[in-house]
């Protein structure tokens, strides 16, 4: 990860090109985290719904534009499972209770290249490139019930855990607004995820390879 944004750091700096940087918030327009329930199990997604990091561009000639970002958000999700047994008929019984609650801050960079159009003071723009997404402070903790025995534990690698790192492809359109000393850029984002970052081997909870958001970049 670290080398992709080594190599456009250098490769900006020869360009001695503008360079503005700023802040980028918006707010996600999917779900992060689906989550189904059954007869004996259910989970829910408690993600707080905002996304928030800093972002730099380095401005080349023709409109275009090299985008850097580093884009967080707080993931939450929780769930209640049945412990199963079969009874003396063969049928499926609750002998317990596993309630377990897993939160992770999720980092993602975005590498984008950028084009603008001539467009004098309000500029759309088209933007397209390439993410990685990193899972940091991983925790998730249980709570088994069984009769009047409970057990507490925590782990870092919860059984839902798919892949901690993953990649995919981004693309973008927005507005590149000039209000005075700075640029106001509202923006429609989608990224395709390579790898899911959890998935339930039940089913019951899944992180979407499919990303939308609504971010605002204010650049100075």
């Amino acid at each position: 990860m670290k080398l992709p944004l080594l190599s456009l750091a250098v490769a900006a700096s020869a360009f001695a090109q503008p360079v503005s940087f700023g802040v980028r918030a918006g707010m996600p327009l999917t779900d992060f985290i689906s989550t189904v329930q059954n007869q004996f199990s259910g989970f829910y997604s408690n993600t707080r719904p905002y996304i928030l990091g800093p972002t730099i561009e380095f401005r080349l000639p023709a409109g275009l534009g090299i985008e850097v970002d580093a884009l967080y958000r707080r993931l939450n999700y929780s769930g209640t499972q049945g412990l199963l047994t079969d009874d003396f008929y063969g049928t499926p019984a609750v002998i317990g209770t596993a309630i377990s609650s897993t939160s992770a801050d999720a980092w993602e960079f975005p590498l984008l290249l950028k084009y603008r159009f001539h467009v004098p003071v309000v500029k759309p723009y088209v933007d397209a490139g390439f993410a990685w997404d990193t899972l940091a402070g991983l925790k998730q903790s249980i709570r088994q019930t069984v009769g009047a025995i409970t057990n507490n534990s925590t782990t870092s690698t919860p059984a839902d855990l798919s892949k901690k790192g993953t990649s995919g492809f981004v693309i973008g359109a927005g507005l590149d607004i000039h209000a005075v000393v700075m640029h106001l850029s509202p923006e429609v984002r989608y990224t395709h995820w390579g790898a899911a970052h959890f998935e339930d081997p039940a089913g019951l909870v899944k992180s979407n390879q499919s990303q939308a958001e609504f971010l605002l970049g204010i650049t100075f």
